[in-house]
Protein backbone atom coordinates (compact mmCIF):
# COMPACT_ATOMS: atom_id res chain seq x y z
CA UNK A 1 0.00 0.00 0.00
CA UNK A 2 2.77 2.42 0.90
CA UNK A 3 4.55 1.38 -2.28
CA UNK A 4 1.69 2.75 -4.39
CA UNK A 5 1.16 5.79 -2.16
CA UNK A 6 4.77 6.95 -2.47
CA UNK A 7 4.83 6.10 -6.17
CA UNK A 8 1.86 8.47 -6.60
CA UNK A 9 3.43 11.17 -4.42
CA UNK A 10 6.68 11.01 -6.38
CA UNK A 11 4.94 11.29 -9.76
CA UNK A 12 2.45 13.97 -8.78
CA UNK A 13 4.31 16.12 -6.26
CA UNK A 14 7.98 15.09 -6.56
CA UNK A 15 7.98 14.52 -2.79
CA UNK A 16 11.60 14.33 -1.52
CA UNK A 17 12.53 10.81 -0.45
CA UNK A 18 9.46 9.19 -2.03
CA UNK A 19 11.67 7.63 -4.69
CA UNK A 20 13.26 5.41 -2.05
CA UNK A 21 10.17 3.21 -2.15
CA UNK A 22 10.99 2.25 -5.72
CA UNK A 23 14.11 0.44 -4.48
CA UNK A 24 13.47 -3.18 -3.49
CA UNK A 25 16.40 -3.20 -1.07
CA UNK A 26 15.00 -0.22 0.85
CA UNK A 27 11.54 -1.74 1.09
CA UNK A 28 13.07 -5.10 2.10
CA UNK A 29 15.00 -3.36 4.90
CA UNK A 30 11.81 -1.66 6.13
CA UNK A 31 9.91 -4.96 5.91
CA UNK A 32 12.44 -6.90 8.00
CA UNK A 33 12.56 -4.17 10.67
CA UNK A 34 8.79 -3.97 10.93
CA UNK A 35 8.32 -7.76 11.01
CA UNK A 36 10.93 -8.06 13.78
CA UNK A 37 9.17 -5.33 15.74
CA UNK A 38 5.75 -6.93 15.30
CA UNK A 39 6.99 -10.42 16.19
CA UNK A 40 8.83 -9.33 19.34
CA UNK A 41 6.48 -6.64 20.67
CA UNK A 42 3.06 -7.86 19.62
CA UNK A 43 4.18 -11.48 19.72
CA UNK A 44 4.35 -11.19 23.50
CA UNK A 45 0.75 -9.97 23.60
CA UNK A 46 -0.37 -12.90 21.44
CA UNK A 47 1.41 -15.31 23.81
CA UNK A 48 -0.37 -13.75 26.80
CA UNK A 49 -3.69 -14.05 24.95
CA UNK A 50 -3.02 -17.73 24.20
CA UNK A 51 -2.23 -18.30 27.88
CA UNK A 52 -5.42 -16.58 28.99
CA UNK A 53 -7.47 -18.73 26.63
CA UNK A 54 -5.57 -21.80 27.89
CA UNK A 55 -4.47 -22.69 24.37
CA UNK A 56 -1.66 -24.92 25.57
CA UNK A 57 0.21 -27.87 24.11
CA UNK A 58 -0.70 -31.36 25.27
CA UNK A 59 2.56 -33.30 25.38
CA UNK A 60 2.59 -37.03 24.68
CA UNK A 61 4.80 -38.94 27.10
CA UNK A 62 7.71 -40.13 24.95
CA UNK A 63 10.12 -40.58 27.83
CA UNK A 64 12.23 -37.57 26.84
CA UNK A 65 14.07 -35.40 29.33
CA UNK A 66 12.30 -32.13 30.19
CA UNK A 67 9.17 -33.15 28.33
CA UNK A 68 6.70 -32.82 31.20
CA UNK A 69 7.74 -29.22 31.91
CA UNK A 70 6.51 -28.24 28.43
CA UNK A 71 2.93 -29.27 29.08
CA UNK A 72 0.64 -26.27 28.87
CA UNK A 73 3.07 -24.11 26.88
CA UNK A 74 0.99 -21.93 24.51
CA UNK A 75 0.76 -23.22 20.96
CA UNK A 76 -0.63 -21.78 17.69
CA UNK A 77 2.31 -19.38 17.79
CA UNK A 78 2.45 -19.64 14.01
CA UNK A 79 -0.10 -16.82 14.10
CA UNK A 80 2.79 -14.55 15.16
CA UNK A 81 4.76 -15.55 12.06
CA UNK A 82 1.79 -15.08 9.72
CA UNK A 83 0.78 -11.72 11.17
CA UNK A 84 4.34 -10.40 11.27
CA UNK A 85 4.85 -11.36 7.63
CA UNK A 86 1.60 -10.22 6.06
CA UNK A 87 1.47 -6.71 7.52
CA UNK A 88 4.92 -5.60 6.21
CA UNK A 89 4.24 -7.30 2.87
CA UNK A 90 0.93 -5.48 2.43
CA UNK A 91 2.61 -2.19 3.35
CA UNK A 92 5.90 -2.38 1.44
CA UNK A 93 5.58 -4.92 -1.38
CA UNK A 94 4.10 -4.52 -4.83
CA UNK A 95 1.00 -6.58 -4.07
CA UNK A 96 0.03 -6.68 -7.75
CA UNK A 97 3.16 -8.74 -8.47
CA UNK A 98 2.06 -12.28 -9.36
CA UNK A 99 4.76 -13.87 -7.21
CA UNK A 100 3.80 -11.82 -4.15
CA UNK A 101 0.13 -12.73 -4.69
CA UNK A 102 1.05 -16.41 -4.92
CA UNK A 103 2.99 -16.25 -1.64
CA UNK A 104 0.20 -14.39 0.14
CA UNK A 105 -2.23 -17.12 -0.98
CA UNK A 106 0.24 -19.77 0.22
CA UNK A 107 0.77 -18.31 3.68
CA UNK A 108 -2.98 -17.85 4.25
CA UNK A 109 -3.95 -21.25 2.79
CA UNK A 110 -1.41 -23.27 4.75
CA UNK A 111 -2.05 -21.16 7.84
CA UNK A 112 -5.73 -22.10 7.72
CA UNK A 113 -4.94 -25.82 7.36
CA UNK A 114 -2.51 -25.67 10.29
CA UNK A 115 -4.92 -23.60 12.38
CA UNK A 116 -7.74 -26.11 11.87
CA UNK A 117 -5.36 -28.92 12.85
CA UNK A 118 -4.31 -27.13 16.05
CA UNK A 119 -7.90 -26.15 16.84
CA UNK A 120 -9.04 -29.79 16.70
CA UNK A 121 -6.14 -30.88 18.91
CA UNK A 122 -6.74 -28.22 21.57
CA UNK A 123 -10.47 -27.53 21.65
CA UNK A 124 -11.81 -30.89 20.48
CA UNK A 125 -9.25 -32.74 22.64
CA UNK A 126 -8.29 -34.93 19.71
CA UNK A 127 -4.52 -35.45 19.81
CA UNK A 128 -4.45 -36.61 16.19
CA UNK A 129 -5.82 -33.28 14.99
CA UNK A 130 -6.99 -32.89 11.40
CA UNK A 131 -7.08 -36.25 9.63
CA UNK A 132 -4.01 -36.86 7.52
CA UNK A 133 -5.95 -37.21 4.28
CA UNK A 134 -7.48 -33.76 4.71
CA UNK A 135 -4.04 -32.22 5.27
CA UNK A 136 -2.77 -33.91 2.13
CA UNK A 137 -5.83 -32.76 0.16
CA UNK A 138 -5.17 -29.20 1.30
CA UNK A 139 -1.52 -29.44 0.26
CA UNK A 140 -2.45 -30.97 -3.09
CA UNK A 141 -4.97 -28.18 -3.78
CA UNK A 142 -2.31 -25.57 -3.01
CA UNK A 143 0.12 -27.43 -5.27
CA UNK A 144 -2.48 -27.34 -8.06
CA UNK A 145 -2.98 -23.59 -7.60
CA UNK A 146 0.77 -22.90 -7.52
CA UNK A 147 1.57 -25.25 -10.40
CA UNK A 148 -1.22 -23.95 -12.64
CA UNK A 149 -0.29 -20.33 -11.90
CA UNK A 150 3.42 -20.85 -12.59
CA UNK A 151 2.65 -22.70 -15.80
CA UNK A 152 -0.23 -20.73 -17.31
CA UNK A 153 0.00 -17.16 -15.94
CA UNK A 154 1.34 -14.78 -18.63
CA UNK A 155 3.51 -12.82 -16.16
CA UNK A 156 5.45 -15.90 -15.05
CA UNK A 157 8.30 -15.83 -17.53
CA UNK A 158 12.04 -16.07 -17.88
CA UNK A 159 14.37 -14.13 -20.16
CA UNK A 160 15.86 -16.15 -22.96
CA UNK A 161 19.65 -16.03 -23.28
CA UNK A 162 20.61 -12.51 -24.28
CA UNK A 163 23.52 -10.33 -25.23
CA UNK A 164 23.07 -7.77 -22.49
CA UNK A 165 25.43 -4.80 -22.66
CA UNK A 166 26.38 -3.40 -19.25
CA UNK A 167 28.35 -0.15 -18.98
CA UNK A 168 31.34 0.45 -16.71
CA UNK A 169 28.95 2.19 -14.29
CA UNK A 170 27.02 -1.11 -14.02
CA UNK A 171 24.04 0.30 -15.91
CA UNK A 172 22.15 -1.78 -18.44
CA UNK A 173 22.65 -0.16 -21.85
CA UNK A 174 21.07 -2.68 -24.19
CA UNK A 175 19.07 -5.87 -23.83
CA UNK A 176 18.29 -8.32 -26.60
CA UNK A 177 15.99 -11.26 -26.18
CA UNK A 178 12.41 -11.66 -25.06
CA UNK A 179 10.52 -12.85 -22.01
CA UNK A 180 9.33 -16.36 -22.73
CA UNK A 181 7.11 -18.97 -21.09
CA UNK A 182 9.25 -21.87 -20.01
CA UNK A 183 9.33 -24.81 -17.63
CA UNK A 184 13.09 -24.49 -17.34
CA UNK A 185 14.69 -25.13 -13.96
CA UNK A 186 18.19 -25.28 -12.47
CA UNK A 187 20.07 -28.57 -12.08
CA UNK A 188 22.94 -28.19 -9.58
CA UNK A 189 26.55 -29.25 -10.25
CA UNK A 190 26.06 -29.93 -13.98
CA UNK A 191 27.48 -28.06 -16.95
CA UNK A 192 24.75 -26.20 -18.85
CA UNK A 193 22.80 -26.73 -15.66
CA UNK A 194 19.28 -26.16 -16.91
CA UNK A 195 16.53 -28.70 -17.45
CA UNK A 196 13.25 -28.17 -19.26
CA UNK A 197 10.53 -30.37 -17.79
CA UNK A 198 9.04 -30.76 -21.26
CA UNK A 199 12.13 -32.81 -22.18
CA UNK A 200 10.94 -35.49 -19.76
CA UNK A 201 8.00 -36.19 -22.07
CA UNK A 202 9.84 -35.62 -25.34
CA UNK A 203 8.72 -39.10 -26.40
CA UNK A 204 5.29 -37.55 -27.07
CA UNK A 205 6.79 -35.94 -30.15
CA UNK A 206 6.74 -32.37 -31.43
CA UNK A 207 3.77 -31.40 -29.27
CA UNK A 208 5.53 -32.38 -26.03
CA UNK A 209 5.89 -28.73 -24.96
CA UNK A 210 2.11 -28.31 -25.04
CA UNK A 211 1.69 -31.12 -22.52
CA UNK A 212 4.53 -30.17 -20.16
CA UNK A 213 1.96 -29.24 -17.51
CA UNK A 214 1.16 -32.94 -17.15
CA UNK A 215 4.53 -33.45 -15.49
CA UNK A 216 5.20 -29.95 -14.15
CA UNK A 217 2.09 -29.62 -11.96
CA UNK A 218 2.45 -33.07 -10.30
CA UNK A 219 6.09 -32.21 -9.51
CA UNK A 220 4.94 -28.93 -7.91
CA UNK A 221 2.35 -30.82 -5.84
CA UNK A 222 5.00 -33.31 -4.69
CA UNK A 223 7.42 -30.54 -3.69
CA UNK A 224 4.83 -28.48 -1.79
CA UNK A 225 3.57 -31.55 0.08
CA UNK A 226 7.04 -32.91 0.88
CA UNK A 227 8.55 -29.64 2.14
CA UNK A 228 5.54 -28.65 4.25
CA UNK A 229 5.48 -32.08 5.89
CA UNK A 230 9.26 -31.96 6.36
CA UNK A 231 8.99 -28.63 8.19
CA UNK A 232 6.17 -30.07 10.29
CA UNK A 233 8.30 -33.05 11.36
CA UNK A 234 11.25 -30.77 12.18
CA UNK A 235 9.16 -28.76 14.63
CA UNK A 236 9.81 -31.07 17.57
CA UNK A 237 12.20 -29.22 19.88
CA UNK A 238 12.58 -25.59 20.87
CA UNK A 239 13.89 -23.32 18.12
CA UNK A 240 14.78 -26.04 15.60
CA UNK A 241 12.17 -25.37 12.91
CA UNK A 242 12.21 -21.56 13.23
CA UNK A 243 16.00 -21.25 13.17
CA UNK A 244 16.54 -23.76 10.38
CA UNK A 245 13.80 -22.15 8.30
CA UNK A 246 15.29 -18.67 8.74
CA UNK A 247 18.59 -19.94 7.29
CA UNK A 248 16.80 -21.59 4.35
CA UNK A 249 14.61 -18.58 3.54
CA UNK A 250 17.55 -16.17 3.78
CA UNK A 251 19.43 -18.31 1.23
CA UNK A 252 16.42 -18.32 -1.08
CA UNK A 253 16.36 -14.54 -0.69
CA UNK A 254 19.86 -14.40 -2.20
CA UNK A 255 18.69 -16.50 -5.15
CA UNK A 256 15.63 -14.29 -5.62
CA UNK A 257 17.78 -11.16 -5.55
CA UNK A 258 20.32 -12.34 -8.14
CA UNK A 259 17.73 -14.07 -10.35
CA UNK A 260 15.53 -10.98 -10.39
CA UNK A 261 18.40 -8.60 -11.19
CA UNK A 262 19.52 -8.55 -14.81
CA UNK A 263 23.07 -7.42 -13.96
CA UNK A 264 23.71 -10.10 -11.33
CA UNK A 265 22.07 -12.83 -13.40
CA UNK A 266 24.19 -11.84 -16.41
CA UNK A 267 27.38 -11.82 -14.35
CA UNK A 268 26.66 -15.17 -12.70
CA UNK A 269 25.37 -16.64 -15.97
CA UNK A 270 22.09 -17.79 -14.43
CA UNK A 271 18.56 -17.44 -15.73
CA UNK A 272 17.01 -14.01 -15.35
CA UNK A 273 13.44 -14.12 -13.99
CA UNK A 274 11.59 -10.85 -14.55
CA UNK A 275 9.56 -9.58 -11.56
CA UNK A 276 11.19 -12.11 -9.20
CA UNK A 277 13.17 -9.36 -7.46
CA UNK A 278 10.00 -8.30 -5.65
CA UNK A 279 10.22 -11.57 -3.71
CA UNK A 280 13.00 -9.92 -1.71
CA UNK A 281 10.46 -7.81 0.19
CA UNK A 282 8.32 -10.83 1.10
CA UNK A 283 11.36 -12.90 2.05
CA UNK A 284 12.75 -10.10 4.24
CA UNK A 285 9.45 -9.87 6.11
CA UNK A 286 9.30 -13.65 6.48
CA UNK A 287 12.87 -13.89 7.82
CA UNK A 288 12.16 -11.07 10.27
CA UNK A 289 9.05 -12.82 11.55
CA UNK A 290 10.93 -16.12 11.99
CA UNK A 291 13.77 -14.47 13.91
CA UNK A 292 11.30 -12.49 16.00
CA UNK A 293 9.35 -15.66 16.77
CA UNK A 294 12.61 -17.39 17.69
CA UNK A 295 13.00 -14.81 20.49
CA UNK A 296 10.17 -16.61 22.30
CA UNK A 297 10.61 -20.08 20.83
CA UNK A 298 14.29 -20.58 21.78
CA UNK A 299 14.93 -22.91 24.72
CA UNK A 300 13.07 -22.86 27.05
CA UNK A 301 10.22 -22.07 24.68
CA UNK A 302 7.53 -19.64 25.79
CA UNK A 303 5.41 -20.58 22.79
CA UNK A 304 5.21 -23.32 20.14
CA UNK A 305 4.38 -22.56 16.52
CA UNK A 306 2.09 -25.57 16.16
CA UNK A 307 0.98 -26.80 12.75
CA UNK A 308 -0.26 -23.26 12.14
CA UNK A 309 3.38 -22.27 11.80
CA UNK A 310 5.21 -25.38 10.63
CA UNK A 311 2.94 -26.24 7.69
CA UNK A 312 2.95 -22.58 6.65
CA UNK A 313 6.75 -22.34 6.76
CA UNK A 314 7.19 -25.46 4.63
CA UNK A 315 4.63 -24.30 2.08
CA UNK A 316 6.23 -20.86 1.72
CA UNK A 317 9.73 -22.31 1.34
CA UNK A 318 8.55 -24.71 -1.36
CA UNK A 319 6.78 -21.98 -3.35
CA UNK A 320 9.73 -19.56 -3.17
CA UNK A 321 12.07 -22.31 -4.41
CA UNK A 322 9.71 -23.06 -7.29
CA UNK A 323 9.39 -19.40 -8.25
CA UNK A 324 13.16 -18.86 -8.43
CA UNK A 325 13.49 -22.22 -10.21
CA UNK A 326 15.75 -23.76 -7.60
CA UNK A 327 13.43 -26.56 -6.50
CA UNK A 328 15.99 -29.25 -7.37
CA UNK A 329 18.28 -27.69 -4.75
CA UNK A 330 15.74 -28.40 -2.00
CA UNK A 331 17.31 -31.75 -0.92
CA UNK A 332 20.54 -29.82 -0.22
CA UNK A 333 19.20 -26.52 1.09
CA UNK A 334 16.44 -28.15 3.13
CA UNK A 335 18.73 -30.99 4.19
CA UNK A 336 17.52 -30.77 7.80
CA UNK A 337 13.89 -31.22 6.71
CA UNK A 338 14.98 -33.99 4.35
CA UNK A 339 16.88 -35.89 7.05
CA UNK A 340 13.97 -35.60 9.49
CA UNK A 341 11.51 -36.94 6.90
CA UNK A 342 13.80 -39.76 5.77
CA UNK A 343 14.41 -40.83 9.38
CA UNK A 344 10.66 -41.25 9.92
CA UNK A 345 10.15 -43.15 6.65
CA UNK A 346 13.10 -45.47 7.36
CA UNK A 347 11.96 -46.08 10.93
CA UNK A 348 8.37 -46.88 9.99
CA UNK A 349 9.34 -48.92 6.92
CA UNK A 350 11.98 -50.99 8.74
CA UNK A 351 9.68 -51.59 11.71
CA UNK A 352 6.91 -52.91 9.48
CA UNK A 353 9.33 -54.99 7.42
CA UNK A 354 10.93 -56.71 10.42
CA UNK A 355 7.56 -57.24 12.08
CA UNK A 356 6.25 -59.02 8.99
CA UNK A 357 9.43 -61.10 8.73
CA UNK A 358 10.00 -62.10 12.33
CA UNK A 359 6.87 -61.02 14.20
CA UNK A 360 8.85 -58.42 16.15
CA UNK A 361 9.35 -54.92 14.88
CA UNK A 362 12.87 -53.48 15.08
CA UNK A 363 14.06 -49.88 14.89
CA UNK A 364 16.94 -48.15 13.14
CA UNK A 365 16.87 -45.09 15.40
CA UNK A 366 16.18 -44.88 19.11
CA UNK A 367 13.28 -42.62 18.15
CA UNK A 368 12.15 -40.72 15.06
CA UNK A 369 12.22 -37.98 13.83
CA UNK A 370 16.00 -37.70 13.95
CA UNK A 371 16.23 -34.98 16.63
CA UNK A 372 14.46 -37.28 19.10
CA UNK A 373 17.11 -39.94 18.41
CA UNK A 374 19.79 -37.60 19.73
CA UNK A 375 17.62 -36.66 22.70
CA UNK A 376 17.41 -40.36 23.56
CA UNK A 377 21.19 -40.56 23.33
CA UNK A 378 21.40 -37.95 26.10
CA UNK A 379 22.14 -34.75 24.16
CA UNK A 380 20.50 -31.61 25.52
CA UNK A 381 18.03 -30.13 23.04
CA UNK A 382 19.88 -26.80 22.94
CA UNK A 383 23.02 -28.62 21.73
CA UNK A 384 21.00 -30.56 19.14
CA UNK A 385 19.38 -27.38 17.83
CA UNK A 386 22.66 -25.46 17.65
CA UNK A 387 24.40 -28.28 15.77
CA UNK A 388 21.49 -28.63 13.37
CA UNK A 389 21.69 -24.88 12.72
CA UNK A 390 25.41 -25.20 11.97
CA UNK A 391 24.68 -28.02 9.53
CA UNK A 392 21.94 -25.86 8.01
CA UNK A 393 24.42 -23.00 7.48
CA UNK A 394 26.91 -25.38 5.82
CA UNK A 395 24.17 -26.68 3.53
CA UNK A 396 23.17 -23.10 2.70
CA UNK A 397 26.76 -22.27 1.74
CA UNK A 398 26.96 -25.36 -0.47
CA UNK A 399 23.69 -24.33 -2.10
CA UNK A 400 24.97 -20.83 -2.85
CA UNK A 401 28.21 -22.26 -4.25
CA UNK A 402 26.16 -24.14 -6.85
CA UNK A 403 25.65 -20.80 -8.59
CA UNK A 404 29.16 -21.17 -10.02
CA UNK A 405 30.11 -24.84 -9.52
CA UNK A 406 28.92 -26.75 -12.58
Amino acid sequence: MLYYLFEYLEKQYQLPGAGLFQFQTFRAAMAVLLSLLLATVYGKRIILFLKQKQIGETIRDLGLEGQKQKTGTPTMGGLIIIMSTLIPVLLFADIMNIYVILLIVTIIWMGIIGFVDDYIKIFKKNKKGLKGRFKVIGQVVLGLIVGATLYFHPEVTMRERTNTIITEQYMVEKITGEDIKSTMTTVPFFKNNELDYSNLISWLGENAVSYAWLIFIPIVILIVTAVSNGANLTDGIDGLAAGSSAIIVLTLGIFAWVSGNIIFSEYLDIMYIPRAGELLVFIAAFVGSLVGFLWYNAFPAQVFMGDTGSLTIGGVIAVIALIVRKELLIPILCGIFFAESISVMLQVGYFKYTKNRSGEGKRIFLMAPLHHHYQKKGYHESKIVTRFWIIGILLAIITIVTLKVR
